[in-house]
């Protein structure tokens, strides 16, 4: 699910100004014929061109193929303007015998700087014995074009010092959000045109103009539910699927992420319990989080302190709500969370307070909020209302304010947003169950309070050749944090019906940091 909260840390990269494409380069791919509705569109084509230049080079860039894979924005509107994607074509570590079945990439958000991720992804294996290939979905950042929000990400820089679900901070946020859209539907956007159908046609464009007989896919979070859109949609071509931190499209919808938060939150007091340290050091953790989401909601604090990156101290707003939202977010890391809650209740808040300070370190521009409001309120808004997120808040933490409980974990006023977005209902298209014999695996992490470990269960009973594994001790996006997680992937890309998962069965959460009475 996405990470745009007012309390999320920027995404890594900063915005990179691309200049507009001049004359068709002879080495641009001839066009194949759009993956929507047979002749609505115009083809679409490969580009090849520089690759992005982030301020932080990414090594993996240097001796990549790059270009733009040129696709229509709207394919059910003939003689539509036509949109550039980035793309990046990662060659195999093992350049002499690399497989003939790449692996292609699913970035999370909706919204993040994919080309961010590569690092992670090179780090974790994926290029090692075949092609990673690195698409930015439409709208992100280097696509043309961006549906960057900078309005929203100042907003989020100033709402560490607002109350979560204060008055002022829905005012200022909303303020931002009028602005963004009016700025983007000036410049010709068609919003509604930024959606997970179109996402996944353009993934199955870009095999086709790569001319890629088979591949793998690999996507997390979002990139999951895309992933998954894609196999429906498009299953031709597709070897394997991989899924991590899955987002079931059939489930996808705002009130599920209190069910989500909650299953990881519980699972991290679970393990706490489980380790006689902890358990004895924190005997009651369910108890402590209540009693301090309820007592900084009724009476927040206001401190001033430097975020995590180092600077001047910042003014920040503790309440109920950024508590939790912050716990959501894995800030702090679960491993410490039962000490900052011990902490917390003995009037030291500043592992907290550090972290929503963190919120005000914003990269202005380099996350795609337009994509994030599209995707959200298109397809996980409709069919609920406020209550509706209220009344699974209540079902999953009873007794905690219904002020905390009415706002969606991670996506704060995410309803006012979006009558103020005015996108059509996809809710009906999109909100299907894919149903496949193509090989899967599903990897989730037990300490996810973003996509909940369980969500994997009914994606997996649709999914007739799938294997699906739960690390214990991971929160979102698993491959990265766990070395045995890569060592399944790796082995699923060998053997994609029979991956080796032996490791996961001695796996146990790593100790919590216990800190002296």
């Amino acid at each position: 699910m996405p990470q745009h909260s007012i309390h999320a840390a920027a995404a890594a990269a900063a915005l990179l100004c691309l200049t507009a494409f001049g004359p068709t380069p002879s080495g641009a791919s001839p066009p194949a014929q759009s993956a929507g509705r047979p002749g609505s569109a115009a083809p679409s084509r490969f580009v090849p061109g520089p690759c992005p230049k982030p301020p932080e080079p990414i090594e993996a860039l240097s001796d990549a193929r790059c270009g733009f894979l040129e696709v229509p924005e709207n394919r059910s509107r003939p003689g539509g303007r036509t949109i550039k994607l980035a793309v990046a074509v990662i060659p195999a570590v093992n350049a002499a015998k690399p497989a003939q079945d790449p692996v292609v990439f699913m970035a999370g958000g909706p919204g993040g700087d994919t080309f961010d991720d590569i690092p992670f992804l090179v780090d974790s294996g994926l290029n090692k014995d075949r092609e990673l290939i690195v698409m930015a979905q439409r709208g992100n950042l280097y696509d043309q074009p961006n549906l960057a929000c900078p309005e929203i990400d100042r907003f989020n820089a100033q709402a560490v010092g607002l109350g979560y679900d204060a008055q002022q901070a829905q005012q200022l946020m909303l303020k931002a959000v009028t602005e963004c859209r009016g700025r983007l539907t000036a410049d010709g956007i068609d919003l509604s045109a930024y959606n997970t159908t179109e996402n996944a046609a353009d993934f199955a464009d870009l095999r086709k103009a790569l001319d890629v007989p088979r591949w793998n896919v690999y996507g997390y979070s979002y990139g999951s539910d895309l992933a998954l859109t894609y196999l429906r949609l498009h299953p031709e071509g597709i070897r394997a699927v991989a899924l991590d931190s899955i987002t079931p499209p059939q489930s996808a919808a705002l009130p599920w992420g209190w069910s989500s938060a909650a299953e990881g939150i519980g699972n991290i007091f679970e393990a706490c319990a489980a380790q006689p340290a902890c358990k004895s050091r924190y005997p009651d953790l369910p108890r402590t989080l209540t009693e301090q989401v309820r007592r900084l909601e009724a009476q927040p604090l206001t401190l001033n302190v430097p975020p995590p990156s180092g600077g001047k101290p910042v003014k920040v707003v503790l309440d109920g709500g950024a508590l939790l939202n912050l716990i959501v977010a894995f800030t702090p890391r679960p491993k410490d969370l039962p000490a900052a809650l011990d902490e917390l209740g003995r009037g030291n808040p500043e592992r907290f307070a550090q972290a929503r300070a963190g919120g005000s370190v914003q990269n202005v521009g380099a996350f795609a909020h337009g994509l994030t409001n599209s995707v959200a309120c298109g397809e996980w808004a409709p069919g609920y209302s406020e209550s509706d997120v209220l009344k699974a808040g209540r079902k999953v933490f009873p007794g905690w304010p219904d002020t905390v409980l009415a706002q969606v974990p991670q996506l704060p006023f995410q309803y006012p947003v979006c009558r103020i977005w005015d996108v059509p209902d996809r809710a009906s298209v999109q909100r299907v169950a894919t149903v496949s014999a193509v090989p899967a695996l599903l990897i989730s992490g037990t300490f996810d309070a973003k996509t909940g470990a369980s969500w994997a269960k009914g994606v997996a009973r649709d999914l007739s050749r799938s294997t699906a594994v739960q690390v214990p001790g991971i929160g979102h996006w698993v491959v990265p944090q766990s070395p045995c997680a890569q060592r399944v992937l790796a082995s699923f890309l060998v053997r994609p019906t029979a991956p080796d998962t032996a490791c996961v069965d001695d796996l146990e959460p790593a100790p919590f940091t216990i800190i002296p009475k």
